[in-house]
């Protein structure tokens, strides 16, 4: 089965954590610090394959992690870093937050690899935080902790040219025809179940890439039937060839399915439904010979709107060969650049980390509580504690962080004394 969309959660590796330990050599009683550094954690990394072309893969299998990095080790020993994940999607694969729908990276055009989350930070190890104050630190810095993102894996595929129109006039046969695409071909409807690519090779020129879209039927764009499934790969399309039996075999009006589709069209999405469009006049080869001039007809409605029409029979070839040459001059009139979705939310900047690390310890002997650490050091840094003002967003600070909690953890009771730094402060809720 064809699978264009996939929604999946990846995570990122944890950082591993910086090491707490001191130097124990032979007449040196009171080492150093030499705590080594946790590895940081794998990232998670979305990769193009070009031997792929459906999202098959993330359909079985939801969860995707990186590997977390090794805490660090006595004896400034570094932790090991983790292994990334590399993700591989087929070209054009539209990586979307799941939660809110931004886009975060389209795989296509330059974009080869993305790393969509970096892996933690392993923590410094005790050694960093020795200062002529502090020659002892007993805290080290934990690695930032894994992250996880639930996303969307939608398929848009890269072609120039699309065909659109209603099931069984002849889109797939054409394909057949033109390219060296191999679609199933069927006198039934709905016989495409999944887009098809081919690609036009014509003399004196670099030819082009046409999309086969699954026949659209009224209602598509709202969800009916299986248009709505496919629209999507139309998106990147800078052209549009619209098919339809100008024989009428089926007893369908061409001109009421050319004003069905496009009215779906521009219900789905008005930008697309603007681009270029040929209308190519299908099964001349059966049209019947004492009946009204269908391409006339076709033409004194659509021409005068700027939309040329061609009749040609997939069929026997008649008429293909001009249509493709036709379409190869409008794409050259046209930009080239691809369309790229462009990015909408970024990860790295929207999730943040807090890893400053502090201890809270009870002194015994000095009967004291005893915060430190280097987030602790910067904050009374740049506060005034003399201010009313400044004390107050101290204490938040406290509160926000969950020192007070783990104070009170700890048994810490009213009037107790808490030194940081070399301030003290009696404590009251």
């Amino acid at each position: 089965m064809f699978a264009d969309r996939a929604r999946i959660t990846v995570i990122s590796g944890k950082g591993g954590d910086g090491h707490v330990s001191f130097r124990r050599e032979k007449y040196v009683p009171d080492g150093g610090p030499d705590g080594g550094d946790g590895g940081n954690g794998g990232s998670v990394i979305f990769k193009v394959d070009d031997g792929l072309n459906t999202l098959t893969d993330y359909r079985h299998v939801h969860k995707y992690a990186a590997e977390p990095g090794e805490d660090g080790k006595k004896r400034n020993c570094h932790g090991k870093n983790g292994a990334d994940i590399i993700l591989k999607v087929p070209e054009g694969t539209v990586v979307k937050d799941a939660e809110t729908g931004r886009v975060i990276v389209d795989m296509s055009g330059d974009t080869r690899e993305y790393v969509i989350l970096k892996g933690g930070h392993g923590g410094n190890g005790n050694q960093h935080y020795a200062t002529s104050s502090m020659q002892a630190p007993k805290y080290a810095q934990p690695g930032q902790p894994a992250r996880s993102l639930d996303l969307f894996l939608e398929l848009k595929m890269i072609a120039d040219v699309g065909l659109v129109g209603f099931p069984n006039v002849g889109k797939s046969t054409f394909l057949a025809r033109v390219t060296n695409a191999k679609p199933k071909i069927a006198n039934y409807h709905f016989t495409t179940l999944s887009p098809n690519l081919g690609v036009v090779d014509l003399d004196g020129s670099d030819g082009f890439v046409i999309a086969d879209i699954p026949g659209l039927i009224e209602g598509a764009s709202e969800g009916a039937g299986l248009g709505h499934e496919f629209l999507r790969h139309i998106e990147r399309t800078r052209a549009i060839i619209h098919i339809v039996d100008a024989s009428s075999s089926e007893g369908r009006d061409p001109v009421e399915d050319i004003y069905a589709i496009n009215k779906e069209l521009h219900e789905y999405n008005e930008e697309i439904a603007s681009r270029p469009q040929i209308i190519a006049a299908n099964k001349i080869d059966i049209i019947t010979p004492d009946a009204e001039d269908p391409i006339a007809g076709l033409k004194a409605e659509f021409e005068p709107q700027g939309i040329e029409v061609m009749p040609i029979s997939a069929a026997t070839g008649e008429g293909v060969q001009a249509l493709l040459y036709k379409v190869n001059e409008m794409l050259n009139d046209l930009p080239k650049e691809r369309i790229v979705f462009e990015q909408e939310y970024d990860p790295e900047t929207e999730m943040k980390f807090s890893d400053e690390p502090y201890t809270v310890e009870y002194d015994a002997a000095a009967d004291e509580y005893v915060v430190e650490g280097p987030r602790i050091e910067k904050m009374l840094g740049y506060t005034n504690l003399e201010s009313e003002k400044g004390f107050t967003f101290f204490q938040k600070f406290l509160k926000d962080n969950g020192i007070l909690d783990e104070l009170e953890a700890l048994g810490i009771g009213e009037g107790d004394t808490v030194r940081m730094y070399g301030l003290s402060f009696d404590y009251y809720k």
